[in-house]
């Protein structure tokens, strides 16, 4: 199985970083691999602690369903086909904006999860870093 490694999480996490930089928001990103493991994770200087485990579920859970979690929250509000699935899997699926799966040659090898700021700021971070993969 294909999968993202150390080298590419770095490429992608450096990508989501210049971004959060341009936009003046210290961000946490997590990348994972093709298993729903995290491969890396970088806090920026300033970026909110609670935010540490969000971005890392955030990317646990793009891989987990192969959706980009502001997807899944549209579908999980309620009276949608998915309402009640952020209580699933211990309590580590994110639904709002930020996590968003990678793929290489029409293959899902992994996923970035961003946390920090706002919804809109988190989802613009990791089209970033994914855009680097």
């Amino acid at each position: 199985m294909d999968t993202v490694t150390l080298e590419d999480a770095r490429r992608v996490i450096a990508a989501a970083e210049a971004k959060a930089a341009e936009i003046g928001q210290p961000m946490n990103i997590a990348v994972a691999d093709a298993g729903g493991n995290l491969v890396s994770h970088v806090r920026m200087d300033g970026a909110w602690l609670g935010s540490i485990d969000i971005s890392m579920n955030k990317a646990f859970t793009s891989r987990a369903f192969d959706i980009q979690t502001k997807d899944l929250g549209d579908n999980a509000q309620p009276g949608n086909q998915f309402y009640g699935i952020h209580a699933s899997n211990h309590g580590r699926i994110m639904i709002f904006a930020g996590g968003i799966p990678l793929s290489r040659d029409g293959q899902v090898v992994g996923s970035i999860g961003v946390s920090g700021g706002s919804g809109e700021q988190d989802q613009s971070v990791a089209e970033a870093g994914a855009a680097a993969l």
